[in-house]
């Protein structure tokens, strides 16, 4: 794990990116609790802004329109203040959304090996970069292309098969190393 440019004490959004099955959603959720900010789903604020999945926004509008839109809503939730965020697998590969979240909040990648991603994704649906004949091949490209943008990242994380809260609080332990602590006060898991 390694840690990042951002400034002792600031209080930032904690923004989770890392590609699919890393396990942001879930980490995120844990993570808050933890912190006691609230959490959110870049995803979900998505889906409910457009009224279709995620799926249906890829096949009827494609993944530009969804990237605009995602764009959009993660600049949104950067301004409503600290929170946890946990992003899809391609927002952070977006230099635009990258640069906001670089300059508003702490990032924190996520990084899990190919066989941890494919085994968290498989039969997953609503995933539409895997409706490929080979998920494990997509996976691994998509590695190959994303990884290097990741490293750009405040904090990583290697995650695996270690529990959630193992995850959450070596995430709490580099927030404190880094200096960035969103909340006034450290909590201990319950």
């Amino acid at each position: 794990m390694s840690a990042g440019r951002n400034g002792a004490g600031e209080r930032r959004p904690v923004v989770l990116v890392g590609l699919m099955g890393a396990g942001k959603t879930c980490v995120g959720k844990r993570l808050a609790r933890r912190l006691g900010l609230r959490f959110t789903d870049a995803d979900d604020e998505i889906v409910q802004a457009a009224g279709r999945s995620i799926e249906e926004i890829f096949e009827t509008m494609g993944e530009a329109v969804f990237r605009s839109g995602e764009r959009r809503i993660i600049a949104r939730l950067l301004d409503e203040g600290p929170c946890v965020l946990a992003t899809g697998g391609g927002a952070f590969i977006d230099a635009e959304t990258r640069a906001r979240i670089k300059t508003s909040a702490v990032s924190v990648w996520l990084k899990a090996d190919l066989d941890v991603l494919v085994r968290r994704t498989r039969g997953r649906p609503g995933r539409p970069l895997l409706k490929t004949a080979d998920p494990r091949s997509t996976l691994a490209d998509l590695m190959s292309a994303r990884y290097p943008i990741y490293s750009e990242a405040d904090i990583v994380v290697e995650t695996s098969d270690e529990s959630v809260d193992t995850t959450v609080e070596r995430i709490v332990l580099a927030l404190n190393d880094a200096g960035v602590v969103p909340t006034c006060e450290e909590r201990s898991l319950p």
